[in-house]
């Protein structure tokens, strides 16, 4: 099957490389929250910093493994078989707003970030997908049923 035109391999090797400072971001970021909580400090901070963090970290890990699997599949080692049943990119949790008006505004501002790569992608992974079911040799000639039978 030829590869659909919306991805090519410098798309996905720039975002590969955006994704991984921007992870780099987050790592640095919420490993701080793994420290010991400051003498009177707010529990609920910490609460809202732990679980966006866990949500921005999980977002990052998501995005780099479907952009590892267009890599691996630009490549040769997967085919677009492979990534059509197994590499789909999993739907974000945005944050939480009331958690995020605990938070500095700087570490808003990245997690805000990681959502949009992470609708970047999912626009890109969505247009992938639907040119491969466009391509699909089966619905091809679904189509082609439907027009001789006058069904569609």
């Amino acid at each position: 099957m030829d590869q659909p035109s919306n991805l090519s391999r410098p798309i996905i090797e720039a975002l590969y490389t955006e994704a991984l400072v921007l992870a780099d971001d987050v790592r640095a970021v919420f490993a701080l929250g793994t420290k010991e909580p400051v003498t009177g400090e707010n529990a609920t901070v910490r609460l809202a910093l732990s679980t966006e963090g866990l949500k921005t970290t999980t977002r990052m890990m998501h995005l780099l493994a479907w952009l590892l699997n267009q890599r691996a599949f630009f490549s040769g080692e997967l085919t677009d078989n492979q990534v059509r049943n197994h590499g789909a990119l999993p739907q974000d949790r945005p944050a939480d707003p009331e958690q995020l008006k605990l938070l500095e505004p700087e570490t808003c501002a990245l997690i805000e970030e990681t959502e949009r790569l992470h609708r970047r992608i999912s626009r890109l992974d969505q247009a992938w997908r639907q040119g491969l079911e466009a391509a699909s040799p089966v619905q091809a000639f679904q189509e082609r049923i439907g027009r001789e039978w006058g069904l569609g």
